[in-house]
């Protein structure tokens, strides 16, 4: 039987993803096979002897436009191998990366995550290829391989086995709609900082009430969207 969750990430830096799909909590749930994440390098499917994947943009203008065919090619090849995937193009034109997206992709056990780069990409990948289009945020980086890993990151998370503690995913961030509370260790007093006494007091139901009123607070600092307070 195979991993419950799996991915495949295509891309022309490979090598870019060895170490952290190594490390932590992905790390250890591909060496636990919870997870499969395989890399698969963009440039394998180009179709000349320079294995070029980018050419000039039709109507002029500046940069170079990725050419559709070498992930038309690479996905068809993983898909023959590996069954359909759901394919996410990762870009600041799609939606935000957010809690729904990724429960969404852990139900579908199979994700390709495209990562662009240059000017952008042949329109025709979005119109005949993609089923997703997920941005990281307001915000323009040098290619999708960094939000490919917080997808990879963010869904692992939430597949069965791989976090340690199963109510762990259940308590981070927007996992409730608001941000975390405030959490703290020891020592009890540090350079002048205490932990909040309600925290020492044992009373698990005045903790939980604490908890949630410092959740709102700094939801309402931060985020006061999520709260519907963004007026």
């Amino acid at each position: 039987m195979g991993a419950a969750l799996a991915f495949d990430i295509i891309t022309i830096f490979p090598a870019f993803f060895e170490g952290p799909l190594a490390a932590g909590v992905v790390g250890k749930a591909v060496e636990r096979g919870l997870i499969e994440a395989r890399v698969h390098d963009l440039r394998l499917y180009a179709d000349d002897n320079y294995r070029s994947v980018d050419d000039y943009p039709y109507g002029g203008g500046v940069g170079m436009v990725m050419k559709a065919e070498p992930f038309f090619r690479a996905v068809e090849e993983i898909e023959a191998r590996y069954g359909r995937g759901w394919r996410v193009f990762l870009t600041p034109q799609g939606r935000p990366l957010i809690m729904e997206p990724c429960r969404g992709m852990v139900e579908r056990e199979h994700v390709i995550l495209l990562c662009g780069r240059y000017k952008g990409i042949d329109e025709r990948v979005r119109l005949g290829l993609v089923d997703e289009e997920i941005s990281i945020g307001d915000f323009v980086i040098s290619g999708g391989e960094i939000g490919a890993l917080a997808v990879v990151d963010a869904t692992a998370r939430l597949a069965p086995g791989v976090l340690g503690d199963e109510d762990s995913a259940a308590t981070d961030s927007f996992a409730t709609g608001i941000l975390d509370h405030p959490h703290y260790t020891r020592p009890r007093e540090l350079r002048g900082m205490d932990v909040p006494e309600v925290l020492l007091s044992g009373n698990h139901a005045e903790i939980e009430k604490w908890r949630r009123e410092q959740a709102v607070r700094r939801t309402r600092g931060v985020r006061p969207d999520l709260l519907g307070e963004d007026d």
